[in-house]
């Protein structure tokens, strides 16, 4: 993810900003819009556009074996290119429930422990400012709960706003991403608070390279990608600053903060190696929709590893009201119920793929603008996804 993105998702990446009773959705997945041919989602497809000013959005609803495609908007500015199913963006941080699903295989091989520490597999590289790694756990790390500081808004001052524009070919390794984090103190100490940070996934990542001797890349495709079939998905090589396959137009109005009228940039074209670990993958929304979907039905871990990823904690101020967070995944609280999955964002594209515990009913969305105009908050698309889950999953996202 880039660090504009990144740093509104600091302090909201996958969440609905609406807090309700948090209810548990029933067997067939709640009040499901998908009963009522999804008019409500469309709706709020529609007002994305229309209210919020984005450029386009596109939804995909997996809901018992019925599929539903919805889009509003065009995916290319220049052309009024229509968006298609099979179009591919940015993931942004749902790469890190990727990342979190591997180490936990890794655990359940017995191949690691995600009470391991920092030090153990990468000796040296958390040390000094603060930071002791051998305090520092695996479990730390996909949890949030490490007090690593967010490399992401460590060069602010380098990506933020027009900066951006004369950076975003720039080149980074991940160990130039995790000294840019811990350049800065740490937040609090190892397991006493929680801050989302992508540093902690960039160190993730490069435990599963040392504990398998392969690239995480090539973890990742041999453990999730091949045996799901995600055909659409995939880690995009440290010069490759396109997206491969078919795909729309990204645009950015530069944030973290803007106007409705700021000026909107192409963003289509940049350099993955800043979301390394934590945010570079690229995919589709019918690949994102069957990758939690096996997650969900607890086909990708055993249960033990299930239930740690999925045991949630309440960051509090330091996240969003009515969102919790696992390892490497979250909840939502809906006013009808909860849905889990991830949210990702990068300049340009932002994401959202939630569902059910079941994992029988599941909405993914994107959007190709990283903004919201009738959004004060200045959180991106957080609000048009607010309505869209909401739409989809409890009936009422035509309303208000």
């Amino acid at each position: 993810m880039k660090t504009t993105a990144r740093a509104a998702l600091t302090t909201a990446l996958t969440a609905a900003l609406l807090a309700a009773t948090p209810a548990a959705f029933a067997a067939d997945g709640g009040r499901s819009g998908g009963h009522h041919g999804h008019q409500a989602l469309q709706t709020a497809l529609d007002q994305a556009i229309t209210g919020a000013g984005l450029p386009g959005v596109t939804a995909l609803v997996k809901d018992g074996g019925s599929t539903w495609y919805g889009q509003a908007g065009t995916a290319d500015l220049s052309t009024g290119q229509k968006f298609q199913p099979q179009d591919r963006f940015r993931i942004g941080s749902t790469t890190k429930t990727f990342v979190a699903t591997v180490l936990l295989q890794l655990e359940a091989e017995h191949r690691l422990s995600l009470d391991d520490t920092v030090e153990q597999w990468l000796p040296g590289l958390v040390d000094g400012n603060g930071y002791d790694g051998s305090k520092i756990t695996i479990r730390q790390l996909l949890g949030n709960t490490s007090g690593i500081a967010n490399f992401a808004t460590a060069v602010q001052d380098e990506f933020s706003g027009l900066p951006f524009l004369q950076h975003r070919f720039d080149s980074f390794t991940p160990r130039q991403l995790v000294q840019l984090g811990t350049a800065t103190p740490p937040a609090f100490a190892p397991g006493t608070g929680w801050g989302y940070s992508d540093t902690n996934f960039v160190l993730a990542g490069m435990i599963v390279e040392q504990a398998t001797g392969h690239t995480l890349g090539q973890e990742i495709s041999d453990r999730l990608l091949k045996p799901l079939h995600l055909k659409n998905t995939y880690e995009p090589a440290a010069d490759d600053t396109g997206i491969n396959g078919p795909h729309g137009r990204f645009y950015s109005k530069l944030g973290p903060t803007y106007a409705p009228t700021a000026q909107v940039y192409d963003v289509t074209e940049l350099n993955p190696t800043w979301g390394w670990g934590s945010g570079d993958l690229i995919s589709t929304e019918g690949d994102l929709d069957t990758f939690f979907q096996a997650l969900l039905k607890g086909r990708l871990l055993p249960p033990a590893q299930t239930a740690e990823m999925f045991t949630m904690t309440d960051p509090g101020k330091a996240w969003i009201p009515g969102t919790d967070y696992g390892l490497g995944v979250a909840s939502v609280t809906l006013s009808c119920g909860r849905v889990w999955g991830m949210g990702g964002a990068i300049d340009g594209s932002w994401s959202y793929t939630f569902g059910t515990r079941d994992g029988r009913h599941l909405l993914s969305t994107e959007t190709n603008g990283d903004w919201a105009n009738d959004d004060p908050s200045y959180l991106g698309p957080i609000s048009v996804f607010d309505k869209e889950l909401e739409a989809e999953f409890c009936g009422a996202g035509a309303q208000g």
